[in-house]
């Protein structure tokens, strides 16, 4: 087969590669940018497996990536999700303490976002009532810029804004090798067909750090997969949530915990928990990889990590067995809901980067070339740690790893 080449290559069609696709070729008119897809459609992972939340960036350290990115496509995404018809609500989040010690952390969370500059109004257990009648607390934040969309739908449009402008959507191509030529990148896939680019774009979320090997950059932190299991309100029950309720989280782990989510479509998800994936596409207890659970256990920093953080792995791992573990943890927040009210809903898996130390990455990371150093390599980026709120940070991180891929592309010209 005839070798095919391209300007750049993007690995992997979620909603941050499809982002970055659909910015290359607005950033430059006719460039040649092809996106790789290992499934038969895009969005089949991550994207496609999430509450739909459009976080306004109230979490996240000020001065962070993640604070950035998050408050500015928080803004973004419901302009676009309103420019091109798609279905989407700005519907306010309550941040709600249920514990007396959780009364501290959810005053430092205000501060927080007022220092990423996302108004944040303080609600009283009466002003909770008006707002959300079945929720239960002592104290609660209200944001009122959290919103709701369908990701698999965006990113989606992102394809089509792409293919509008030429860039090529390739499925079912799995990567197996890739090679560095002086002048460019050779990337072969599962079928046997031989690409060529000048640049090597890596958005491939749960395999990016073996994506990173394969292209001879080493990452140095490897995906450890975790599993958020959600529930669902019975529809009969779905009044019992007017919109958006989350707990205050623990800022030691970078998970938001249990919490209620209305979605576009009607339902309301409840969850998710966040245990161990046996396999890095492991959507249920069932699904194993051998391959992937070798690499997880060889890898020192999960043994860091767990002796870290085992005893809240345990209370999730009891949740995930136990639905009345489970129904305990939800009824802090919505003390009328019982097991009866909740019916098994689909899973996620988040790709979390984690260091040799144990370390949870907790900000947006990329490698590769950067701009700033002249040492860093020509013909690779990659984006290594992408979890929530990436989807709601979509249109700039796409923005930033296109500028990233643009500024590679010149200076591997010169």
């Amino acid at each position: 087969m005839a070798d095919e080449s391209y300007d750049v290559l993007v690995v992997g069609a979620g909603i941050v590669g499809l982002a970055t696709a659909r910015a290359l070729v607005g950033e430059r008119p006719g460039l040649r940018v092809a996106v790789l897809e290992r499934e038969a459609a895009p969005a089949r992972h991550q994207t496609g497996r999430n509450s739909g939340v459009i976080h306004s960036g109230v979490y996240y350290r000020p001065g962070s990536l993640k604070a950035r990115f998050a408050v500015e496509g928080a803004a973004a995404m419901v302009r676009f999700c309103r420019e091109h018809g798609l279905a989407h609500e700005v519907t306010g989040k309550a941040i709600v303490a249920t514990r007396p010690a959780e009364l501290p952390r959810l005053a430092a969370l205000a501060e927080r976002g007022r220092a990423n500059g996302i108004p944040v109004e303080e609600l009283t257990p009466a002003q909770l009532r008006e707002r959300e009648p079945e929720v239960a607390g002592l104290r609660a934040l209200w944001v009122a810029g959290t919103g709701i969309c369908d990701f698999a739908e965006v990113a989606r449009c992102y394809a089509r804004l792409a293919g509008e402008r030429g860039a090529e959507l390739l499925t079912g191509h799995r990567v197996t090798g890739i090679a560095r030529r002086p002048d460019g990148v050779t990337v072969r896939t599962a079928g046997g067909r031989e690409l060529r680019c000048a640049v090597l774009v890596n958005c491939a979320g749960l395999q990016s750090d073996r994506i990173a090997r394969l292209a001879g950059d080493e990452p140095g932190v490897r995906i450890v997969p975790f599993r958020g299991e959600y529930y669902e309100l019975a529809p009969h029950r779905r009044d019992l949530v007017r919109g958006l309720v989350y707990p205050v989280p623990d800022p030691a782990f970078p998970f938001l915990g249990v919490h209620l989510t209305r979605g576009v479509h009607g339902d309301v998800h409840v969850g998710p928990n966040a245990v161990p994936a046996l396999a890095r596409e492991g959507y249920d207890w069932r699904t194993v990889s051998l391959t992937d659970l070798a690499g997880t256990v060889r890898f020192p920093g999960t043994w860091r990590l767990a002796r870290r953080h085992w005893r809240y792995e345990l209370g999730e791992l009891h949740r995930s067995l136990s639905k009345p573990a489970f129904v305990r943890a939800v009824r802090r927040l919505l003390p009328a809901v019982g097991p009866d009210d909740l019916v098994r809903a689909g899973a996620g898996v988040r790709a979390q980067a984690v260091d040799v130390r144990g370390g949870l990455l907790d900000d947006f990371a990329f490698a590769g070339f950067d701009p700033a150093d002249p040492r860093s390599p020509r013909r690779t980026v990659h984006v290594l740690n992408a979890p929530s709120p990436a989807a709601t940070a979509s249109l700039p991180i796409g923005a930033e790893v296109a500028r990233r891929a643009l500024a590679a592309l010149d200076a591997g010209s010169r």
